[in-house]
């Protein structure tokens, strides 16, 4: 995939949206790679007793995945310069058929001088806006 050109890009662009199908034994692998074992991921007796209604993905994988969308978009996940977000809701994940994030974004704003786009990002899960504030500057070309 080619990256797009600044001049090619404006303020008010959709990026594809995306669907993250995320089920407990993602939550297990990621546990794994990030060393984040805390149980409210995995264990659902758990989680429910420190009062969540189930187990709940990583906030980092959460944010992670997301970020596809733009990776996708741009085509090279190095030339995301920055990206920042706030948690809002925790993305529950039940036993039985997973949790879905759909993840969309749009340019709110480019910059000629360094030949960058800010994207923000909207990722729901269900009802919930999972992610606040989501916002990645990637370099065009």
């Amino acid at each position: 995939m080619a990256v797009p050109a600044l001049a090619s890009v404006a303020v008010g662009d959709e990026l594809p949206p995306k669907t993250i199908h995320i089920e407990r034994a993602t939550l297990v692998q990621y546990a794994g790679a990030s060393l984040d074992r805390n149980r409210i991921h995995w264990d659902e007796r758990f989680a429910k007793g420190v009062g969540l209604p189930d187990v709940i993905a990583h906030g980092m994988f959460t944010m992670g995945s997301a970020v596809t969308v733009v990776t996708e978009w741009v085509g090279d996940a190095g030339r995301v310069t920055s990206y920042s977000t706030r948690f809002t809701k925790p993305v529950v994940v039940p036993y039985d058929g997973g949790a879905d994030v759909v993840v969309s974004g749009v340019v709110t704003r480019l910059d000629p001088e360094s030949h960058a786009a800010t994207v923000e990002l909207t990722a729901r899960c269900g009802e919930d806006k999972v992610l606040g504030r989501a916002l990645a500057v990637v370099r065009l070309d």
